[in-house]
């Protein structure tokens, strides 16, 4: 391989691609992160943070000479636009869907000359998800599920987040939202749309602030949810789930089935 025929040193601005490097053995390459990063835990021991998700520091990422800056999404523009005009190479993923994740790993691993190991990385994968739809496929009943990914306003699950309630055995309660890029797109407007759409479990992952069930419980109405009487108000760290790659999908799907799985074991029904 002729040297410098792919990229060594590359910042990572948000935390998908930090991880997809690292479990593709090739962390080495990483010369900045996000500081938002907690996945591999040693990477923030490891590599200087660089960035938060909607700033970072310029100057830091000049000084480390990278051949390559790696972003996510419309709302990284900004900061890509100021590094290509200071001179940087610079790819912004928009992936939105577990298809597209799976694309992204594929190109990122392509970008680095490793595409054997992201195709092993990538099969893992899929079978892990296959694995699990199957285990989801022999829940009794399939509950509805409302994802909240902001309190407010109330914003619902974006298209990566629904497909994988999907597969680890619920239905998303808004579907139709789940579509919309854009978090101003998915919005809520009438909180009594949820209670007309009575949920059976409430999944909240508040995008970097802590999720609070007391303050869902206290919503006017809202105690004649399903989810909300029965108390099936969860948590998952937005890590896990609202990070578009291999966090959602593995840890984060699991968690929804496991959710769903202990509402199922408490709320069985008979199959026709």
């Amino acid at each position: 391989m002729i040297a410098g025929s792919y990229p060594e040193r590359i910042v990572c601005l948000t935390e998908e691609t930090t991880e997809t490097l690292y479990l593709l053995g090739e962390e080495r390459r990483i010369v900045g992160i996000s500081g938002f990063t907690v996945r591999p835990p040693r990477a923030r021991r490891e590599k200087p943070r660089v960035s938060a998700f909607l700033s970072a520091k310029i100057d830091k990422i000049l000084a480390l000479e990278p051949d390559l800056v790696l972003g996510f999404s419309d709302l990284q523009a900004e900061i890509a636009a100021e590094l290509v005009r200071h001179g940087l190479e610079v790819h912004v993923f928009n992936h939105r869907s577990v298809a597209e994740i799976f694309r992204m790993i594929r190109v990122l691993g392509g970008m680095i000359g490793c595409s054997d190991k992201t195709e092993a990385l990538v099969s893992d994968l899929e079978r892990g998800l296959d694995t699990l739809a199957e285990r989801a496929s022999r829940l009794s009943r399939r509950p509805k599920v409302y994802f909240e990914e902001w309190d407010d306003p109330l914003i619902s699950a974006i298209s990566w987040v629904s497909e994988l309630v999907g597969i680890a055995g619920g239905n998303d309660c808004f579907p139709e939202l789940a579509s919309e890029a854009l978090g101003k797109n998915r919005i809520i407007a009438d909180p009594g749309e949820v209670i007309r759409r009575n949920p059976d479990i409430i999944v909240g992952s508040w995008c970097g602030k802590k999720f609070a069930p007391r303050k869902v419980k206290e919503r006017a109405g809202w105690d004649a949810i399903a989810a909300v009487r029965d108390n099936q108000l969860h948590e998952i760290k937005s890590p896990l789930i609202l990070q578009p790659g291999p966090a959602a999908l593995t840890d984060g799907v699991e968690s929804l089935h496991r959710i769903f799985a202990a509402w199922d074991g408490r709320n069985p029904s008979t199959r026709e």
